[in-house]
């Protein structure tokens, strides 16, 4: 089986001193993608810049230092590593990782949220029509996985209070309805097909108020697999009880 883990870590200086490293080792993910990093590469501590067994890449946002940024731990060495969806305006901010394995493109990724006030609901939604577009260019020469934070609850499911939410961006009809572009293109929220009905299934909690404690959250972090893949998927997880960040890592179990 092959371990995918993608994690929003809020910092990854912040997480590093909150035992990154400890549950790196702990679970030994084949492939890992981080997303808002929020800062280069030299910045962070020699034993999460540099552990021991992994290939890494890092993308650090161009736009302003510790804003955004993606990364990638690899166990086995990619065929290709790529960064951006070729639109600069949104690669300068490091949002995206491609990685090229045999049988599929591996696609770390970090939407855009679009803002207290919606001033960034239009980048938003300008980098949701720039993704897929990368994503079906991938999907012409193998199969795609992508992961990370979307920024976006698909349905009110997806998050403790939808109805107080129905104006609130991350759960947008303009923000949503990209999602469901996403699935009628023939991607597979894998999460979902695992775990239909489940409720109370979030990935990000607010910082205020006991949010986590109360389980008063969001799921806007997923796994996307193009519907060819699926049959070679095992499982797809969350992993509520990891408290490192604001957000919770999440696990993709594939054959081979």
């Amino acid at each position: 089986m092959t371990k995918l883990y993608s994690w929003n870590v809020n910092g990854a200086r912040s997480v590093y001193r909150k035992g990154f490293v400890d549950w790196l080792e702990a679970r030994r993910p084949d492939v890992l993608f981080l997303q808002e990093v929020r800062a280069e590469h030299a910045q962070v501590p020699g034993p999460m810049a540099h552990p021991p067994g992994y290939h890494v890449w890092w993308n650090p946002s161009k736009t302003k230092r510790g804003y955004a940024g993606t990364a990638l731990y690899s166990r086995v060495e990619p065929l290709s590593v790529k960064f951006g969806t070729g639109v600069k305006k949104y690669d300068d901010e490091g949002r995206t990782i491609v990685a090229e394995y045999d049988e599929y493109w591996a696609v770390g990724c970090y939407f855009p949220n679009g803002g207290n006030d919606h001033g960034r609901v239009p980048f938003k939604l300008g980098f949701y029509a720039a993704f897929l577009r990368m994503c079906e260019r991938l999907r012409k020469t193998k199969p795609v996985i992508f992961c990370g934070d979307v920024n976006t609850a698909h349905h009110p499911i997806d998050l403790a209070r939808p109805k107080a939410n129905e104006n609130t961006t991350g759960f947008l009809p303009e923000e949503r309805a990209w999602l469901d572009k996403f699935e009628a293109k023939g991607y597979v929220d894998a999460f979902r097909a695992f775990h239909p009905d489940e409720p109370e299934q979030y990935t990000w909690w607010s910082q205020r108020m006991r949010a986590r404690d109360r389980n008063v959250g969001w799921r806007i972090d997923y796994f996307w697999v193009t519907r060819e893949w699926m049959d070679h998927v095992e499982d797809c997880f969350h992993e509520p009880e990891v408290t490192g960040s604001d957000h919770c890592p999440i696990g993709l179990v594939v054959k081979g």
